[in-house]
């Protein structure tokens, strides 16, 4: 039995009070600006303790190097926490990066999107004759942006291989046009996002009968 029942951040008993400085009573965590500044200006927060924030060990690694350099180095880059890629290492990993649908809909509205998805049947599942269309790919695209991908969604094997590669498109400004445009590598799972024209939206069935 595997409970898992997240954590709180030990900074209650570190002399942050005596600064001034607020944190979240429930958790301990801080909440900071956009700059991982807290309610005190002189003092910053980054990692996990952040109110709020992706619990990553290569996202605090990253928003430490933009923090130092916005402070010692005139830079002026943020840390971005919004296309950040991810997994969950689960037998049939999950992988995304950007927004989830949900919360695509609360920042943008639902009638300015356009939700791509399909299922999809990974080719080295065909001998061992595991089950069809357990397999799901999803784009969330804004129409107000030239349909520019802000979200990513792969259910699948080596989901976070996947993921990692489009993570970078996605930063690069990524749209639906330049993905139709891409030659995808047959047969491979991330082809399955080069191939999609089933919106959402649509109704329309989405199960494959093949790789």
């Amino acid at each position: 039995v595997l409970i898992a029942i997240g954590r709180d951040a030990c900074t209650r008993n570190i002399g942050l009070d005596t600064i001034g400085v607020k944190i979240n009573e429930k958790n301990g965590k801080v909440p900071v600006n956009d700059e991982e500044q807290t309610n005190v200006p002189y003092v910053y927060a980054i990692g996990d303790i952040l109110d709020g924030k992706l619990e990553l060990t290569p996202v605090a690694i990253q928003a430490g190097k933009l923090l130092a350099r916005r402070l010692y180095g005139g830079s002026s880059r943020k840390c971005d926490y919004i296309n950040v890629p991810t997994t969950v290492f689960t037998p049939l990993e999950y992988g995304s990066c950007g927004y989830p649908e949900e919360k695509a809909i609360e920042e943008y509205g639902k009638q300015n999107l356009e939700v791509y998805h399909s299922l999809f049947w990974p080719l080295e599942w065909t001998v061992p004759g595991r089950d069809n269309n357990t397999c799901y790919a999803k784009i969330i695209c804004n129409k107000q942006d030239n349909n520019r991908v802000i979200g990513l969604h792969v259910l699948g094997p080596n989901a976070g291989e996947v993921t990692q590669g489009f993570a970078a498109a996605i930063k690069c400004g990524l749209t639906k046009e330049l993905l139709d445009e891409t030659i995808g590598i047959h047969p491979t799972c991330a082809e399955v996002f080069t191939t999609m024209d089933i919106t959402k939206a649509s109704g329309q069935d989405i199960t494959q009968k093949g790789c």
